[in-house]
């Protein structure tokens, strides 16, 4: 049974932990909620994200409503646990699905020992860049315009920690290997840009094949309620 969350709490201040559905954008997910909330509470009400989630990544988002808007600065910085796929031997040029393939690279040399081995090279405290399709702003102007017009400037890097990198299975089918991973990092990391690198540092290519964040601080994914269940909840 879902448990009822008075509409009071809402108001005085509420963390919500919502699992952020495939395709869906972290402002759609807010949206959602503010709305549904508008419709019960028959009010405004301050709501807002602690932590972008690409449309092409699920999992755990922190919606902060009420007087608990002002956490989402504390929230966004701790750290984040991400499970999901690498696809290694081919290259798009936002580094996950949104694209098509561009390269294809060789493969035949890499062994499971060395995926293992490489995992060392980004575990501590790493230079990243982020991806060209992002929300990083260049001269005023977001990464990704940029990169739609055809600009590909490499954009500035950035001290990132990746605490824990693990890989879970590693699955090898025609010219292409999908590697399952765990990851465990610090605001600011882009996993796309973490396939990237690693494709690149196993002499090959790679993307983001799925994502899921599974943890933000201490809050889990396995208290996170669907947006449908979610709607439920509201007494």
């Amino acid at each position: 049974m879902i448990p009822a969350i008075p509409q009071s709490e809402f108001v005085e201040g509420k963390v919500l932990l919502i699992d952020k559905p495939l395709k869906w954008t972290s402002f759609d997910a807010v949206n959602k909620v503010r709305w549904q909330l508008k419709q019960h509470l028959k009010q405004k009400l301050k709501v807002g994200h602690a932590g972008t989630l690409d449309p092409l990544a699920t999992g755990l988002l922190i919606i902060c409503t009420g007087k608990f808007t002002k956490r989402i600065d504390e929230f966004q910085g701790q750290e984040k646990e991400y499970t999901g796929t690498f696809i290694i031997g081919a290259t798009t040029p936002s580094s996950d699905l949104e694209h098509e393939i561009d390269f294809h690279f060789p493969i035949e040399h890499i062994t499971d020992e060395l995926i293992h081995y490489t995992t060392k090279q980004f575990t501590g405290t790493i230079d990243q860049s982020p991806p060209l399709f992002s929300a990083v702003k260049v001269n005023g102007k977001r990464a990704y315009k940029l990169a739609r017009a055809g600009d590909a400037t490499v954009l500035p890097t950035r001290k990132v920690e990746i605490r824990e990198f693990e890989i879970c299975e590693i699955q090898k089918g025609g010219n292409l290997i999908t590697v399952k991973f765990r990851v465990a990092c610090s605001k600011g990391t882009y996993i796309r840009s973490l396939a990237r690198d690693f494709g690149t540092a196993l002499n090959s290519g790679a993307h983001l094949g799925s994502l899921r964040r599974t943890r933000i601080g201490t809050f889990s994914i396995d208290a996170a309620f669907s947006i449908e269940d979610f709607v439920k909840t509201i007494t």
